[in-house]
């Protein structure tokens, strides 16, 4: 009986949370430059290579597609998806040892960095007005991401799949009925690692349910240890819209 009336508050409390929320989504895309991408491999006995100053690498797209419920608690959850994927190219002005191959100085290679990245946030307001909204949280990442060295048939790399926690935060000034200043992200920090991403914009509201928003988002970090040494920094030129229901 204990155990049935449980059963019923829980979901009574549940619909009645989801009943009392408003649902929002943003799709973004992102012109992203990085201004430095080192990386050793493995971390202790690797040559130092750097993907963009001693290679080439273009700016590239990336997408990124946020969705989550905001309660009248007043608290948000939600997730998100993001994809980062660059190359790069050129001729070694010096010999480098990676994962146990040797590249000679001269060599024309070829090199990969992928960064996807998925999370779910938990984030409360302790701050909800009609002038300023800030709250924060907790955020739990996984990350799945590759380096990748080659030249011809010879190539080395790692692939990489962890979970990471991550501090929350995040504040909005309405400036009028229209117009949102923002800035949230997640960051977390470590002796043997790092991990930032934030973003600083506007948002301008058409309507209850459509708005656009730009900013510039920086993404950065990046781990020390024995078996890889990978710090990078990226800047993102946002675009994107928001939906909410």
């Amino acid at each position: 009986m204990k155990k049935l009336l449980f059963y019923i508050m829980f979901f009574v409390l549940t619909f009645y949370g989801f009943a009392r929320a408003e649902f929002l989504t943003s799709f973004q895309g992102a012109y992203v430059y990085s201004s430095y991408n080192d990386v050793k491999l493995p971390g202790d006995s690797g040559t130092k290579l750097s993907y963009t100053d001693d290679l080439h690498c273009d700016p590239v797209l990336s997408p990124r597609i946020e969705a989550g419920y905001e309660f009248e608690f007043p608290v948000y959850i939600g997730v998100m998806a993001s994809l980062l994927r660059l190359e790069a190219s050129g001729q070694l002005d010096k010999t480098v040892y990676y994962d146990g191959l040797v590249f000679n100085a001269g060599s024309e290679v070829k090199a990969k960095y992928r960064f996807d990245s998925y999370r779910i946030t938990g984030r409360y307001y302790f701050i909800d007005t009609e002038s300023f909204k800030i709250g924060a949280g907790f955020t739990g990442k996984i990350r799945d991401a590759e380096i990748t060295l080659e030249e011809g048939d010879k190539k080395g790399g790692l692939k990489n799949r962890g979970a990471v926690p991550l501090l929350n935060f995040y504040a909005e000034w309405k400036v009028s009925e229209k117009i949102s200043l923002l800035f949230y992200g997640d960051g977390a920090w470590s002796p043997y690692g790092r991990a930032e991403d934030f973003f600083a914009g506007g948002l301008f509201r058409f309507n209850e349910t459509a708005a656009v928003m730009a900013g510039y988002r920086m993404l950065e970090g990046g781990a020390d240890n024995d078996e890889v040494y990978t710090f990078a920094m990226f800047h993102y030129a946002v675009l994107g819209v928001e939906l909410r229901f």
